[in-house]
């Protein structure tokens, strides 16, 4: 057997039905779409469409709440920073930055930055630069002589906004 003797086994693939070709097809004149109506017509597509009833999607109950203002941090915990340390994957002189926590495979995501959490225990000295951290990470790195510089949160844009009409409204005023 070679590649260009491979076919399909007889009856295997089946050639699509031509419609309206002749009364004697069985499938002419309407297609096979019956009278009228929408559904006889091109370009229809009826999804969920239950008759005028209300559609099973629209019946059941909405669930939960999207908070348009959250933030994405990228939450990384203590312990498992100071398993990095342990296996030489990151380095507990220099300061601990997001860059050198993304390179070193421990954070994914997290558009906002990166979030220190409590969870573990560390024993490292080190000093963390992050975005955002809990009271008991930052108790858990302070113990072991370190510290955590949480930078502030950058300016939401409606206070920018706010910002410039008062400065524009005060230059107009002189």
């Amino acid at each position: 057997m070679k590649l260009n003797d491979i076919r399909d086994n007889p009856g295997a693939r089946k050639g699509r039905v031509r419609v309206g070709r002749g009364i004697g097809s069985g499938k002419g004149k309407t297609s096979a779409r019956g009278q009228k109506g929408q559904k006889s017509r091109s370009g229809v597509a009826i999804k969920g469409f239950e008759g005028g009833q209300m559609p099973l999607h629209m019946r059941l109950p909405k669930r939960g709440f999207n908070n348009p203002f959250g933030k994405d941090y990228a939450e990384v915990n203590v312990g498992l920073i100071q398993k990095f340390i342990d296996a030489g994957k990151l380095d507990a002189k220099a300061t601990i930055t997001e860059e050198a926590l993304r390179a070193a495979g421990l954070v994914r995501g997290g558009k906002d930055g990166v979030r220190l959490l409590g969870k573990g225990e560390i024993t490292a000295k080190a000093t963390f630069a992050v975005t955002g951290a809990t009271k008991g990470a930052i108790a858990a790195v302070e113990k072991a002589g370190g510290k955590v510089e949480v930078a502030p949160a950058p300016t939401p844009e409606h206070e920018k906004k706010l910002a410039r009409r008062e400065a524009n409204k005060a230059a107009r005023a002189q």
